[in-house]
């Protein structure tokens, strides 16, 4: 056989760069603020700390730990407890692969507004034609009616979009170390830059007071603390497959326990400074009561409108406008790639593919599909398709994966790994036992059981119904696409373990594993076998 040739991350800085880029996307920078303004501000800040805590760090470190032990992605990483759970990995997997392919889009968007920034000089003192700029220019609506219409620009960016994805993971590890030394840094430059803008403008203050003012009714409502769990989980990258490939590039001798919490604390701190730009911003603009939960509003039609407004000069809002766009083009690109290199680390695994081909026709499936994004319905599409993929399919991912680590595998044993290199700090055992095994299965079960009661019993089964999302839509996009995720995870490996009965593509047991020095090449090892 041959000599280990996976990639892996240069440093643990490296590494701890890639996962912050992951972590902190297009969720820090709207979604975030938009939480704080609904439950009032300094609430929503300490249950999502709360949830973090309890949840986040300890799920982020299982999944870091798993990738590490076992060197591969998500299928064989899960299956490694257990072969009969790869089919949760190949779940994860899918549903990774359906969000970046609207993921993609929305990147697609944010460098459209870059590029089209300048006309905010024009637009100076017209907040209402600054929030209809973005609609125009994607020619998009809001019903799912207008499906034969495509955008051109929107289309031209997103296949920006994805060549700028493809460039940044062509080559795994060694490619993505070399982009997020400048990705994760330049938007905390842009988001200083704005943060002192909004807090130095007449208004600024009042919006910071009302960042950090907290409404403590907010704490016995059920809505707070689901958001929060939701938040926490799309934030950290968590269940999307990302952090099984991310660990699968590091070294035995990385110390997982820090890494995590320094990742944590970074994705934590970044979205506190995106929400101390949003707040001083709208309160020195007027428009505090405009903040909305809902990223896209809030990025494209209520942000145009306060840029217009942020000074009496044409040329400088501009510049604001576009240093904003900018900023979030590159807290988008770290996610997206970061979710493409998930899919494509663990579908080469599992099949011993090239890395380098896989991605490659994971890029442009995934591109395929964006299109129907760019139509005249692209729009009511993503709505649909997120709803489904993140409040349905992530959760119940969510559950399974819970379940399986903390109840039919010995959890002591992912403990272990986590706390191998440590010498100061160590995860404490009853913190990650009650998280993996109690804590993190009960209240995603909640939050499942909570969605689904809602979607069924208010909205009778069709998301958006208010908005004039169809019957068909839904099925289509939304419970077709839970069902493929689910059930085509489960296909897949009864389908895979008849036809290899030989057990070649079977994941290496948990306790068989190798350290990272001993791996193998499994390209390599084919062309041997081949000549032999």
């Amino acid at each position: 056989m041959a000599g280990k040739k996976r990639g892996q991350w240069n440093s643990s800085f490296t590494f701890i760069l890639a996962s912050v880029g992951s972590a902190v996307g297009l969720g820090n920078a709207w979604r975030f603020p938009g939480l704080a303004a609904k439950y009032g501000g300094g609430t929503f800040i300490l249950v999502y700390l709360f949830m973090m805590i309890i949840l986040g760090i300890p799920l982020l470190m299982m999944e870091i730990s798993m990738g590490r032990k076992t060197q591969c992605g998500a299928i064989h990483a899960i299956g490694a407890l257990n072969k009969k759970f790869q089919w949760i990995g190949w779940s994860a997997t899918i549903n990774a692969f359906v969000i970046v392919t609207y993921y993609a889009v929305v990147f697609g968007w944010v460098i459209l507004m870059a590029a089209v920034s300048p006309l905010f000089s024009r637009l100076t003192g017209n907040p209402e034609e600054a929030g209809k700029l973005w609609m125009n220019t994607i020619q998009t609506t809001g019903t799912t009616d207008g499906f034969s219409k495509t955008s051109t620009p929107a289309l031209i960016a997103l296949i920006v979009a994805w060549l700028l994805i493809y460039v940044c993971i062509r080559n795994g590890a060694s490619s993505v170390s070399k982009v997020v030394k400048f990705t994760v840094f330049a938007p905390v430059v842009c988001l200083l830059i704005m943060a002192v803008k909004g807090i130095f403008m007449p208004g600024g203050m009042a919006g910071l007071v009302k960042m950090i003012t907290p409404d403590f009714s907010q704490l016995f409502t059920a809505d707070v603390w689901i958001d929060a769990v939701g938040q926490v989980f799309y934030s950290l990258s968590v269940m999307m497959a990302i952090m099984f490939a991310y660990g699968s590039y590091l070294p035995k001798t990385s110390n997982i326990a820090r890494d995590a919490v320094i990742i944590a604390l970074s994705d934590l701190g970044v979205s506190l400074l995106s929400s101390v730009v949003m707040f001083t911003t709208m309160g020195g603009v007027g428009m505090l009561d405009n903040m909305s939960t809902s990223g896209v509003a809030t990025a494209f039609i209520i942000y145009p409108q306060a840029m217009v407004k942020l000074t009496g000069s044409g040329i400088f809002n501009a510049f604001f406008a576009f240093v904003f766009y900018f900023c979030l083009c590159t807290l988008a690109i770290d996610s997206a790639f970061s979710i493409v290199e998930g899919v494509s680390a663990s579908i080469a695994d599992k099949f011993r593919l090239s890395a380098k081909k896989t991605t490659v026709i994971i890029c442009v499936l995934a591109s395929v599909f964006s299109v129907i994004f760019v139509t005249g319905s692209g729009l009511a599409f993503l709505d649909i398709v997120d709803y489904y993929a993140n409040n349905i399919n992530l959760v119940f991912i969510g559950i399974l994966e819970t379940i399986a680590v903390g109840w039919f595998f010995k959890t002591g044993k992912i403990l272990e790994e986590i706390n191998r290199n440590t010498k100061k700090f160590k995860m404490p055992k009853a913190w990650f036992y009650i998280s993996v095994k109690v804590i993190a299965p009960l209240l995603l079960i909640g939050f499942f059981v909570w969605n689904m009661f809602g979607l069924i019993t208010k909205q009778h089964g069709v998301y958006g119904s208010a908005d004039g999302y169809s019957l068909t839509s839904n099925i289509v996009l939304g419970w077709v696409v839970s069902a493929v995720v689910i059930l085509f995870g489960i296909i897949f490996s009864i389908v895979e373990s008849v036809k290899f009965k030989d057990g070649r593509y079977d994941p290496v047991p948990w306790d068989e594993c190798t350290d990272a020095d001993d791996l193998y090449d499994f390209e390599n090892e084919k062309a041997a076998e081949t000549k032999e």
